[in-house]
């Protein structure tokens, strides 16, 4: 498995910020903020710009690019995203799910949606991946694996968020074995509770929530799952530095720990 951070987390701060604080904490590499609103990292309005930055910045800090997020699944503003990995060398991009939870009239749409984005992934050699989400038609483990039946593209894969299928009610360590042979790529995170919300940037740390984030990772390790286990801390816009660093330095500890423990490292 390769560790990175979503350079989310450093969203009130520059990219170059980003990629130097997330290298010195000892990750493997980076995913790329794409979200509007919640960084300035990959701005998808001016990615001809961005693109260039975020290949050299690469190269600087010698951390792997692994994935990109762009959560919306508008046709224009994907395209947009697909170009700008392919010209910054990002292999996938993550995107959410659409529609609304529990609103059976809406998952077809969703479906309809993420499979035209797929044929677009498929053109330009891309993997795009997308995970439950509470709030949204895919939310949980049964309406993930409906989603994979519907769609069986080899650049398509599921994203596995273990806060949302915990929100979801689940136990996101169970959750696994029915899924692990589609998952391509993980959003990890700790969470206190099953609130809407993944609670404050500190309690999305690795071991500060109620998360078996141990077992969850040897679970991925013994299905052979061997792809990107990024770090997405949301709400960290107006921290500092400092704060981004001790989440990011103390989640790597517990995700090193994790995978010594496992036998995956």
């Amino acid at each position: 498995m390769k560790l990175g951070v979503n350079s989310v987390l450093f969203g009130g701060h520059d990219m170059e910020t980003a990629f130097r604080c997330i290298k010195m904490a000892g990750y493997d590499g980076i995913e790329i903020s794409a979200i509007g609103g919640m960084s300035e990292h990959l701005v998808i309005e001016r990615w001809q710009e961005c693109a260039p930055q975020v290949k050299a910045l690469a190269a600087e800090y010698d951390l792997e690019l692994l994935a990109m997020e762009q959560p919306s699944q508008d046709p224009d503003t994907m395209e947009a995203a697909m170009q700008a990995a392919v010209e910054s060398g990002i292999p996938m991009i993550c995107c959410g799910p659409g529609g609304k939870m529990d609103d059976e009239s809406t998952f077809q749409e969703s479906i309809d949606s993420i499979s035209k984005l797929v044929e677009r992934a498929e053109h330009y050699g891309l993997t795009l991946c997308v995970k439950a989400h509470v709030g949204c038609v895919i939310y949980n483990t049964p309406t993930s694996l409906r989603m994979l039946e519907a769609i069986t593209s080899d650049n398509f894969g599921l994203d596995m968020d273990p806060s949302h299928i915990h929100r979801a009610d689940e136990n996101p360590v169970e959750a696994i074995a029915a899924v692990v042979d589609r998952i391509r790529h993980v959003h990890i995170r700790d969470c206190k509770g099953r609130q809407t919300g993944p609670g404050t940037p500190e309690d999305q740390a690795n071991g500060r929530g109620d998360i078996d984030l141990l077992g969850y990772i040897r679970v991925l390790h013994e299905g052979g799952y061997t792809g990107p286990v990024n770090l997405e801390v949301i709400g960290a816009k107006e921290y500092s530095v400092e704060q981004c660093c001790t989440i990011a330095a103390e989640t790597r500890g517990h995700m090193q720990a994790s995978l010594q423990a496992c036998g995956a490292r």
